[in-house]
């Protein structure tokens, strides 16, 4: 028996979210004395894997699966699953495994455990603690199928290094045929990923239009973060819908969230409820952000900002 951690990469090398993944399966790994099997597809920069914990490697390699087709890759893990003998499952939180997790529980006949943030206090019966009702209580949840799939909440767990020698394997799964067929693909380059950031830098309706966005932008760069939006600010075409967070767009769950000219609705606080510190900057002393907030900045964003962006060149510098 064994752990087997999916890890995701793009364009080759593994995505921030994969070192926490292996740190956890690492150590629950431990827990059920065997061993970690980290599964890889289509990515060459692998070496860093090893110094969180995975012992084996399966790498996977093909032209037909460079795009994400969430049943082909669950079909893929089900099969690593099976021939590593691993009847637990380590998935991240992003959507792309928000959206394949279900796939893979119906071909494992698996229980899935969502949003989990701690490893499990039992293992017979098998109970993690998770989050529940958007962010605001925790429950320990139990499962007792066979197979288990555990996705990991983002920045729940952190990095936990534990340096092994590991091996790497080539791993050749059988294909299900593609009834999705991919034209074209179009990626924003140049810029940091809401899912890849460490700080997020997010602003609503008090920006005023999109033409006053600059000053979100530059703070950003500054502080090396990713930009967001409010639901509001997407649905007018200011700001992309990629860059909407909430209960209804991206989920985030980063070290640094600040929130500028947005006023807190419910739907936006339980998608970014998960972030570790949220700063607030707002004209509005009765904004329900500030209720959330761990600091918060009554002022006008158009002189807060700008004078904040300073300062932080001039410390970087």
């Amino acid at each position: 028996m064994s752990v087997l951690a999916y890890i995701e990469s793009s364009k080759g090398k593994v995505k921030k979210n994969a070192f926490e993944i292996v740190s956890y399966s690492s150590e629950l790994a431990k827990k059920l004395d065997t061993d970690l099997v980290a599964l890889v597809l289509n990515c060459n920069d692998i070496s860093e894997l090893s110094k969180y914990g995975a012992s084996k490697i399966l790498k996977v390699t093909s032209s037909e699966l460079e795009n994400f087709n969430a049943k082909s890759y669950a079909n893929i893990i089900a099969q690593a699953a099976k021939i590593s003998n691993s009847n637990h499952i380590v998935l991240s939180s992003s959507l792309d495994t928000k959206y394949l997790a279900p796939l893979l529980s119906i071909e494992l006949d698996a229980g899935y455990l969502s949003n989990v943030v701690e490893l499990p206090s039992s293992l017979s019966p098998f109970t993690v603690k998770r989050t529940s009702f958007t962010n605001k209580a925790f429950s320990d949840s139990t499962i007792d199928s066979e197979f288990k799939i555990i996705g990991l909440s983002s920045n729940a767990f952190g990095l936990l290094e534990n340096n092994v020698e590991s091996s790497v394997e080539d791993f050749n799964p059988s294909l299900i045929e593609e009834k999705i067929t991919i034209k074209s693909t179009e990626k924003i380059s140049g810029k940091i990923s809401i899912a890849d950031a460490d700080i997020v830098v997010s602003a609503g309706r008090g920006l005023k239009g999109p033409e006053n966005w600059n000053i979100i932008e530059e703070l950003a760069e500054t502080l090396g973060a990713a930009t967001a939006c409010s639901k509001p600010v997407s649905d007018m075409g200011w700001r992309p819908h990629s860059e909407h967070v909430g209960q209804t767009g991206k989920p985030v769950a980063t070290n640094l969230y600040i929130a500028i000219g947005i006023s807190g609705a419910i739907q936006h606080l339980a998608g970014i409820n998960s972030s570790k510190i949220k700063v607030v900057i707002n004209n509005d002393p009765e904004a329900p952000f500030f209720k959330a907030a761990d600091y918060g900045v009554v002022g006008d964003a158009f002189d807060v900002v700008p004078r904040l962006t300073e300062k932080l060149k001039a410390f970087k510098a």
